[in-house]
């Protein structure tokens, strides 16, 4: 069986752990993402909607594809358990990603399904009332050679992976804002975590212009 892929939590915070409500230095951001060189970006389902609120629900007319050989870019898994995101057409417009994978339950609507078969999309089915993120990762492992899943998204899909205990790095770039107020959207939902709080082994501090600085953590293992 192939390894398991190594797994990035990686994400631009506040000084006080907020993931929005401040303006994000995104071409510092994604310049770093590079270190990485990540087969899939992993992004949850609530990240594409919010990230595509102008743009209009595609049909389900089958998507033109180019691939080209030795392409070096990313796929694009999209956590989707809800059948909620229609706008493939336009995600995959973007110079980011080669191709994208859809990752659904048996919950799934089967018109969504049906959606996703008509549109092109690869599709992998794991998990009963929502995706089962550790089967996921080692079909994905198993059948594209993957070797590396950055996670670019908020904190629900980030806490569901700590809980699996499937991450094994914890990266952020710390902005100099305060957000406050009393929004919960930091890098992880508490409430999802275990009782007892996940250690961190630091492997890397940088500071960058403009009061930046870049955090990376090795997760402990249980």
């Amino acid at each position: 069986m192939v390894k398991q892929p190594k797994v990035v939590l990686y994400n631009a915070v506040s000084l006080d752990g907020r993931i929005n409500g401040f303006p994000v230095d995104l071409g510092k951001y994604y310049a770093l993402a590079a270190v990485w060189k990540e087969d899939i970006s992993l992004v949850g389902s609530n990240t594409i909607l919010e990230s595509t609120t102008q743009i209009p629900a595609e049909g389900d007319e089958p998507m033109p594809k180019e691939k080209k050989a030795g392409d070096k870019r990313p796929m694009l898994v999209v956590v989707d358990s809800q059948g909620r995101v229609k706008v493939w057409n336009y995600l995959l417009k973007q110079p980011y990603w080669r191709d994208a994978i859809s990752l659904c339950s048996k919950k799934t609507p089967p018109e969504h399904l049906a959606y996703l078969k008509n549109k092109g999309i690869e599709c992998i089915i794991a998990g009963e009332d929502k995706v089962d993120l550790k089967k996921t990762l080692q079909i994905l492992s198993d059948k594209h050679r993957i070797k590396t899943i950055r996670v670019d998204s908020g904190g629900m899909l980030n806490s569901a992976l700590l809980k699996a205990d499937l991450v094994d790095e914890v990266s952020i770039l710390i902005h100099p804002s305060l957000v406050g107020g009393p929004d919960p959207r930091t890098i992880n939902n508490s409430s999802a975590l275990t009782d007892k709080p996940i250690k961190l082994k630091p492997i890397k501090c940088e500071k960058l212009e403009g009061g930046l600085y870049w955090m990376r953590y090795k997760i402990i293992k249980k």
